[in-house]
């Protein structure tokens, strides 16, 4: 496996493939971080139910667009433009989970829940890479994530620990979200999953890292008293 450090000014002198790979994945990157404000701001941020929690949206929206612009920064240093992504419609977005709109506070709480969990998982792919400017960017970007992640799982139990409707939508909103979850791992026997690994871009197979989601969001939701989805139903990848 190659476990050279590569910076911004040797990056040209790299074999196609690698160079190839780092564009792809600064580009899926910035467009899943960018992807998730343009979700949920339009109707959360005035639907939100009370100012605190407005004041959350506002915060999260603001850090993952301040992710957007650190991935972006990283890829103009090896000349590759991706401001074009502010004016992609949802529909146009890379990944399907932000293929569409959250317009409840349920979802909302879930997507920080299981999704922005998910955003965990492939910064951490970076920690360490052989691209130095991408592995340099991962630290600022974890922390936040974690609290995006906490906000989600306070929301949602909240939700869970609420009415009989409340209770019913969030479960309802689980259900939506952890297939699409799971399917952001991508298919199971990767061969470009298995090209990151070895230019050292990654560090787990698809399936590995999906495995290792399962086995810590499912306890997770089962602690807040609601049911964890049939993990093969409304999936696309496997």
């Amino acid at each position: 496996m190659f476990t050279d450090k590569i910076d911004a000014k040797d990056f040209p002198k790299m074999s196609d493939e690698y160079k190839d790979l780092v564009t792809r994945v600064l580009a899926i990157q910035a467009d899943c971080e960018i992807g998730g404000p343009h979700l949920y701001v339009d109707k959360l941020l005035p639907g939100a139910p009370d100012a605190t929690k407005r004041l959350v949206v506002a915060r999260t929206a603001a850090e993952e667009v301040d992710h957007f612009r650190k991935v972006m920064d990283v890829a103009a240093g090896i000349g590759l433009d991706l401001t074009y992504l502010l004016r992609r419609s949802n529909q146009e977005r890379a990944v399907d989970a932000f293929r569409s709109e959250i317009t409840t506070w349920e979802d909302y709480a879930v997507f920080g829940f299981l999704i922005d969990r998910i955003g965990r998982y492939q910064m951490e792919e970076f920690e360490g890479c052989t691209y130095a400017p991408l592995d340099a960017i991962c630290p600022g970007i974890l922390s936040e994530e974690l609290g995006h992640i906490e906000n989600g799982r306070q929301f949602t139990a909240e939700l869970a620990n609420g009415t009989q409707d409340e209770r019913h939508r969030v479960q309802e909103a689980v259900d939506r979200w952890y297939p699409k979850g799971l399917d952001m791992f991508g298919h199971s026997g990767s061969w470009r999953a298995e090209r990151y690994m070895q230019w050292g871009l990654k560090r787990r197979p698809n399936e590995t890292a999906r495995e290792h989601y399962i086995a810590e969001v499912n306890p997770l939701i089962e602690e807040l008293g609601l049911q964890v989805p049939d993990p093969e139903a409304n999936r696309k990848f496997f």
